[in-house]
């Protein structure tokens, strides 16, 4: 789960999102219920048969602004795939909706992921709204697909010790992890806190995911630039 407070936001239920006073709307300004946003999304995903695993919501103290992560269950394998939720009542921010396969959402209004869409609060946007998720929602099917066969091929993919210190020395160069962190990736691999399986990509890119831990959630580059990094030892072997 990758949503962020650390810069005033409070975690909610949804009930505690659905209570939040609505402002009223200006000729300039149309605000957009926080709850409604979410539930649109819901829809969405529902009616193109993806299903939420997770919800994660967040905000101010004043509810003026909502941070929110939906994991979806994925139908390939054990992990999930997120999108990211953003909105405001006080013209802060517009309503921003991001998906990709690591999709990061903070309170200090950092908001990034594969695919991100934002709008203004105006008339327009609101009626245009449900149609505007479609739209992102759609291509997530193939999106999905070619994630998992990504992470399929991970699996599949046998990695001998050379094999596995040329990938983490790449990390390495590509500046994903330092010194002291290599030997951080490296224990993680070769005794897993967790099931991944026999030594593969797959292995390694949780190893490597696990040891950043916390530097993957404050620097979500940083794992598109650890696939390109198991990517390219994927097609070096295959």
């Amino acid at each position: 789960m990758s949503l962020m407070l650390h810069a005033g936001a409070n975690p909610v239920s949804y009930d505690e999102l659905r209570a939040v006073t609505l402002p009223a709307a200006t000729a300039s300004h149309v605000p957009v219920a926080h709850h409604e946003i979410v539930e649109l999304m819901r829809y969405t995903l529902g009616f193109h048969q993806h299903e939420v695993a997770e919800e994660h919501h967040a905000i101010t103290p004043d509810g003026a602004r909502y941070f929110g992560v939906l994991c979806l269950r994925s139908p390939y394998g054990d992990y999930t795939d997120m999108l990211g939720l953003r909105n405001s009542h006080d013209k802060s921010l517009p309503i921003g909706i991001a998906f990709g396969s690591r999709v990061f959402v903070c309170d200090n209004l950092a908001f990034s992921a594969d695919h991100v869409i934002k709008r203004k609060h105006t008339i327009r946007a609101k009626r245009e709204l449900p149609g505007l998720l479609s739209e992102i929602i759609i291509p997530l099917k193939d999106q999905r697909i070619a994630q998992n066969q990504r992470l399929l091929t991970y699996r599949e993919t046998a990695l001998s010790d050379a094999e596995t210190d040329q990938a983490i020395m790449q990390m390495h160069r590509r500046d994903l992890i330092g010194v002291q962190a290599i030997g951080n990736v490296l224990k993680a691999y070769e005794e897993p806190p967790h099931d991944w399986g026999d030594k593969t990509a797959w292995r390694l890119f949780n190893a490597s995911t696990f040891a950043l831990a916390g530097k993957v959630a404050e620097k979500p580059d940083l794992t598109k630039q650890l696939h390109t990094v198991i990517d390219g030892t994927c097609e070096r072997l295959n």
